[in-house]
């Protein structure tokens, strides 16, 4: 046996060192040797080459290797490590892909190693047979078929050898900057962008990221936005286990505009494939780079029936006009760097300013919109995305009507499938992955959810958002240790700028209140990071009874949300306040936080806020009102249909003494009650069916099934966390159990609320009223 693997000729004992050709390999230490010289093979190529050795003559599966590799059960991308692997032994063994002397590629199976192995003076040619020797009469029989099976090689030989490149192992390409001697800054950058957008159509092609090259460029010690020189390229296409660096030019002669691009092996420096593309004129230069992008791809190994379906011409997928390109540009650059969605806006107005048609810079508006909490500022621009989407490619099609779905009709479900159909075809898109776990948390599929956002957290490059989400979900399903583990990764590799809010978050959950200052502290001045945590720690205050400072941090949040430009954010946080305040029995005070949140008119979750608060201060005309403008603004939304209008429905039939109709009525929740209904991370209104239900129990004096739905409510601790329903059903629940005649554990509820409230403002209505009752439950003798 030699190394790992069954041989042509097998010695008694395993061998530890076996050579090949000029190198020698330890099978125990995957250590290989050239002439006696050690060379340089990280931990992976060695194993892989060790287990090909082992097995040398046979195919050896990908599949195979990456189970024996990386485990059957990881998360690492082993596809693309494979790859690597693959190309680093052969950049080692100085061996060549089309014409291999080690090792061979088979074609959509995986790998043989086919040199002549030694070891302890035995000498083995691999061959598919492996009992060949000592059977002369046998060979003589076969022979003639074997004569045959050569000739069908031969000519199978030459025929692949008349064929196109052989495609590259590995589908991850780096781009260099786009070299321009033309003295015109329009092109600056921009030309880099649209090959980005052209390459991306491939579903076979995997560029990566700026955000990854801007972390990379950190590593290497050097600052974001330095030039992409073939030399950095190359380190950051090494450093990231890519394969091919492209390095595109332009130059101008007179009027004309010649374009070329090269691809650059990442292993050893060799031009790998070049193409050339003229531009009669500026006008035409666009389309110089579609062509330079489809016959690169073909030059790649792409087939030709993929490049012709996915290769919408550059002018069609983004612009025409290279100025507006150039602003669009600009804009992803602000996004990129700094996340700073709002300094993105600027140019992605004058990219449209230059180019009314430009679908992707409508789109980009809204989503950076959407992003910063301005959901109903950015409808008006994902609308005009999704009417101006019909010539772009397909790969932005799907971004664009996933998030029309999305924010403007609300239908979860739609969005949900062009997402889908997105991360099918385009599965290194974290956009997509995120997007569908999105989508299935506001339903409540938790599990779905968190299989998606660790999908696109494994997939480069990895951000502090990746890291804040799978974090977060794990804390809904209270693995509230999975979530700390996650804080403390994001924190080890310098990810962690965006997780203070659920860093506060499992502050509560484990009751460590220094953290949670110290959470809010640190926050200070940061905009749009200040205000979040300011509305929870307002959120915390009230859930411990603590009502006039809960007000002031709720005016503060609202001040801050303001200066950093949220003003949907800031009238959230006022309809919030009124809802707490209508909850704790404070009529006159919610319905003027609700007034005040009225003004400015935003999205569903704003005006499902004002409706409730209006509701729960006892307002019920304005909040019918608020309740049927929010139906026929958005019938097809699925968060409106499925958890606000059943809620506010419910609570408007309850509070003119219909308790069964409200039950009736909420039945339409229960298949998304426990989903996270808002767009913003500041999940304020988690389980409102439940404790409404809970209420109309009460009401229809139904104990036991009131129990269950504040039970429910107090189960979900992840989920509810310092909502103040969170503290109120504590008290609903003791109601619930003295209705059902349970007197031991509705005095034990009662107490616990007491407890839990025990340092609370003394002149809160629902307090008053809890201490009356609970005064009035007669003793229980055990």
């Amino acid at each position: 046996m030699f190394c790992v693997g069954d041989l042509l000729v097998t010695p008694a004992k395993p061998s530890q060192r076996v050579s090949f050709g000029d190198f020698e390999l330890d099978c125990r230490t995957a250590e290989i040797r050239r002439n006696g010289s050690a060379l340089k093979l990280q931990p992976q190529p060695a194993k892989v080459l060790t287990i090909l050795v082992g097995r040398a003559g046979e195919v050896v599966t990908r599949q195979e290797l990456a189970e024996q590799v990386w485990g059957a059960e990881t998360y690492v991308d082993f596809e693309h490590g494979l790859n690597f692997a693959i190309r680093q032994i052969r950049s080692a063994l100085q061996d060549d892909v089309e014409n291999p002397r080690y090792v061979e590629t088979i074609p959509k199976r995986g790998y043989r190693f086919i040199a002549p192995i030694t070891s302890n003076g035995h000498k083995s040619v691999p061959a598919l047979t492996a009992s060949a020797a000592g059977e002369p009469a046998r060979w003589k029989v076969l022979a003639p078929s074997l004569l045959f099976v050569f000739v069908l090689v031969l000519a199978g030989v030459i025929w692949y050898l008349r064929q196109p490149h052989h495609p590259l192992e590995k589908d991850t390409v780096v781009l260099g900057d786009f070299i321009n001697r033309t003295g015109d800054s329009v092109f600056d950058g921009t030309l880099r962008e649209g090959l980005s957008v052209q390459l991306e159509q491939s579903p076979l092609l995997r560029v990566i990221p700026e955000e990854q090259i801007h972390d990379t460029l950190r590593m290497m010690g050097r600052i974001a936005g330095v030039e992409l020189s073939p030399d950095v390229a190359r380190e950051i296409c090494q450093r990231n286990d890519a394969a091919v660096t492209l390095e595109g030019s332009i130059s101008s002669i007179g009027t004309r505009y010649d374009l070329v691009l090269r691809a650059i092996d990442c292993g050893n420096g060799n031009l790998l494939a070049s193409t050339e593309a003229p531009a009669e004129d500026k006008n035409h230069v666009l389309d110089a780079v579609s062509k330079l992008a489809s016959d690169m791809r073909e030059k790649l190994g792409e087939s030709l029936s993929t490049v012709r379906q996915y290769n919408t011409p550059l002018a069609d997928a983004t612009t025409p006009s290279l100025p507006a390109l150039r602003c669009y540009t600009q804009g992803l650059q602000s996004e990129i760097k700094d996340f700073d969605f709002k300094a993105s806006l600027p140019w992605f107005q004058k990219a449209i300013d230059l180019d009314p048609n430009f679908a992707m810079a409508y789109w980009a508006i809204g989503d950076a919109y959407g992003e910063s909490g301005e959901t109903n500022s950015g409808k008006p621009y994902v609308r005009k995305a999704f009417e101006l989407r019909g010539p772009i490619s397909q790969r932005e099609k799907w971004l664009i009507e996933g998030g029309y779905y999305f924010y403007v009709p609300g239908d979860l479900l739609k969005a949900r499938q062009s997402f889908e159909l997105m991360a099918k075809l385009y599965p290194d898109s974290q956009y997509a992955h995120n997007s569908v776990a999105d989508i299935a948390e506001s339903l409540g599929q938790y599990e779905i959810g968190l299989a998606e956002y660790q999908r696109a957290l494994h997939l480069p490059p990895r951000s502090s958002f990746l890291y804040r989400d799978v974090a977060n979900t794990f804390l809904l399903i209270d693995r509230v240790d999975e979530a700390q583990s996650q804080v403390r990764d994001a924190h080890a590799v310098a990810l962690d700028g965006n997780l203070a809010a659920i860093a506060y978050s499992i502050a509560f959950y484990r009751d460590d209140r220094t953290e949670m200052a110290r959470q809010v502290t640190a926050a200070a001045g940061k905009p749009g990071i200040e205000d979040l945590l300011l509305a929870l720690d307002a959120d915390s205050s009230a859930y411990y009874g603590q009502l006039g400072k809960a007000r002031a941090l709720s005016e503060h949040a609202a001040d801050s949300a303001e200066r950093a430009g949220g003003k949907e954010i800031r009238a959230q946080y006022y309809a919030a306040s009124g809802i707490r305040e209508g909850l704790f029995g404070n009529s006159n005070r919610a319905r003027e936080q609700a007034t005040i949140a009225s003004g400015y008119f935003g999205g569903r979750d704003l005006a499902y806020g004002v409706a409730l608060a209006y509701i729960f201060a006892g307002d019920l005309n304005r909040g019918e009102a608020q309740t049927e403008e929010l139906g026929k603004r958005l019938p097809e939304d699925t968060i409106v249909k499925c958890n606000y209008l059943p809620t506010l429905r419910a609570k408007l039939a309850l509070m003119y003494s219909k308790p069964q109709e409200a039950i009736d009525i909420l039945t339409a929740a229960a298949s998304c009650e426990l989903g996270l209904p808002v767009y913003s991370y500041y999940n304020w209104p988690n389980l409102y069916p439940a404790y409404v239900r809970g209420e109309a129990y009460l009401a229809a004096h139904r104990g036991p099934e009131a129990a269950a739905e504040f039970q429910k409510i107090l189960t979900h601790r992840g989920l509810v966390l310092n909502e103040p329903i969170g503290a109120v059903s504590q008290l609903q629940l003791g109601r619930a159990y003295v209705l059902s005649g349970d007197l031991v554990n509705g005095r034990a509820a009662y107490q616990k609320f007491l407890d839990l409230w025990k340092d609370a403002d003394p002149d809160i209505p629902i307090l008053k009223q809890a201490k009356t009752e609970y005064a009035k439950l007669p003793e229980v003798h055990l």
